[in-house]
């Protein structure tokens, strides 16, 4: 395994961590995907606030260099 896809490895568990601890979680359906430094999040969230906070948690990850945000707002109905 070479040294970037660890670093890789690390960087997504810690993004994870922070997009959990900032309540994006059920109902949002965020994935994160990290290659070389990059982050990139894509999926579901209910509000558009969330988009914020999702960036700002991955922004503040020590080793990310960029963040893609490929979200999209998509209001949770209850049935």
């Amino acid at each position: 395994m070479s040294l970037e896809r660890g670093e890789d490895r690390l960087i997504l568990q810690r993004v994870n961590h922070q997009l959990s601890t900032r309540g994006i979680r059920n109902p949002c359906r965020v994935d994160a995907a990290v290659k070389n430094g990059d982050v990139t999040l894509t999926g579901t969230i209910q509000y558009e606030h969330q988009r914020k906070a999702a960036m700002q948690a991955a922004t503040g990850v020590t080793g990310v260099r960029r963040v893609s945000d490929h979200m999209t707002v998509k209001p949770h109905v209850k049935h």
